[in-house]
């Protein structure tokens, strides 16, 4: 047995990177990128800082590591689950649900949301990470599947990339909403509850 306080790093080597992006999604989700210290997320991972220089040279790239392994699987999640052989309203519904009841609500993935959008001004290359990372694979994804059903008739003519920024419009706003007016005091929204309303409106309207 290793001697008490032993380091995490030393007693787990294989879950090192692993525990280098958990501390570090929670360390941007709380300070935001600027105030973020790579201290905090040694010290939260259970390694020296040296050993986190061994992974990531900058806090851009230990950001880039967290968006790609921590929040960007979602997106595949979904891909999986809407790229199965069903209707479109089927996949929308299920995509959506599953974004509404685990991505929308959690704090250290809103967080960083808000992060990109408070600081990306002074940080373009966090605007750059999120794009490349999250949101034009969701767009792109979501199109496709658009386009897909518009092909089989179930979907009316229109620009599918349009109709995806129109599916996607609540959810963002939701994040936004929860990160900044919330904490404020304005009344919570239920994200679930405005997924599935808000597909109810506009799959009609998306209807042939």
């Amino acid at each position: 047995m290793l001697p008490p306080g032993e380091p995490k790093f030393r007693r787990r080597p294989a879950d090192r990177p692993a525990e280098i992006l958990a501390a570090a999604l929670e360390v941007f989700a709380e300070r935001g990128f600027q105030a973020a210290r790579l201290e905090e997320v040694a010290k939260r991972a259970g390694v020296s800082k040296g050993a986190l220089y061994l992974y990531f040279e900058t806090k851009a790239d230990l950001f880039r590591a967290v968006v790609t392994e921590a929040i960007s699987p979602n997106i595949q999640r979904v891909t999986a689950m809407a790229t199965a052989d069903i209707p479109f309203e089927t996949a929308a519904r299920m995509g959506f649900g599953m974004l509404a009841r685990t991505v929308a609500v959690d704090r250290r993935i809103t967080g960083v949301v808000k992060l990109v959008i408070a600081e990306s001004r002074n940080h373009p290359e966090l605007a750059t990470i999120w794009h490349q990372t999250v949101v034009e694979p969701g767009v792109r994804l979501i199109s496709g599947l658009i386009a897909a059903a518009q092909a089989r008739g179930e979907v009316r003519p229109g620009d599918p990339r349009l109709f995806a920024f129109g599916l996607m419009g609540p959810m963002v706003l939701s994040m936004v909403w929860r990160e900044t007016f919330e904490p404020v005091g304005a009344a919570p929204v239920d994200v679930a509850a405005l997924a599935d309303q808000h597909l109810d409106t506009v799959l009609k309207g998306m209807r042939p």
